[in-house]
């Protein structure tokens, strides 16, 4: 038995699409689909019932949809990382979830071994942008002229923010600079404080375009 089962939350208004992602998923001896709901305010109330360690989230759905869903769980702090699964690929689409606290998406035509990939990938703190996303968020970016706030941070908080933007999780900070986790989670909070940020995404998005990416 895999000595960590990720905990998946399916959300999305067709069924077949849930009951496609479902079977994609039991295969996985390491992942677990721990609930389904059909609009975003169902997939709210699920997420906080029954705290999976991921969501699967369409964007697009009637009544609440993926990207207030996620504002949602924002504000009610729930730790669940929101993977999007999408068949838009319009960055008008795509762009705001990911501001919306997204760690990433996916195409509903993903291959299922890349799928799998990519819940663990988010589980694990990593944040999946395709580059021309990545390349449209740093556009639209308005925290603004930040390079200065840059200069706030220690040599240790760049040294993480630099592994931030290479998609490290926090463990693997940990491991790479002879750290603890707690101490790294620290660094992360004290790094998206004097930033003024609010999340790892923009962080490592921060990093790469003031420079202090790895």
């Amino acid at each position: 038995m895999p000595e960590k089962i990720i905990k998946v939350l399916l959300v999305d208004d067709h069924q077949v699409v849930r009951r496609g992602l479902r079977t994609f998923l039991e295969v996985q001896e390491d992942i677990e689909v721990v609930g389904e709901a059909s609009d975003g305010a169902e997939g709210v109330a699920r997420a906080e019932e029954l705290r999976p360690d991921v969501v699967l989230m369409d964007i697009k759905m009637p009544g609440t949809d993926g990207i207030e869903a996620l504002r949602r769980l924002r504000q009610l702090d729930n730790p669940a990382k929101v993977l999007i699964v999408t068949s838009f690929t319009e960055q008008r689409t795509v762009v705001p979830a990911l501001r919306a606290g997204a760690s990433g998406y996916v195409y509903k035509d993903v291959d299922p071994d890349a799928l799998a990939g990519a819940i663990r990938s988010v589980h694990a703190g990593h944040v999946l942008l395709q580059p021309e996303v990545a390349g449209a968020l740093l556009a639209q970016d308005e925290t603004g002229n930040g390079s200065g706030r840059g200069s706030t941070l220690t040599e240790r908080e760049r040294e993480v923010l630099g592994l931030i933007a290479d998609g490290r999780s926090n463990r693997e900070i940990a491991r790479a600079l002879v750290l603890s986790e707690k101490t790294v989670k620290t660094h992360v909070s004290n790094i998206l404080m004097k930033l003024d940020l609010s999340d790892r995404t923009q962080a490592a998005l921060w990093a790469v375009r003031n420079g202090a990416a790895g």
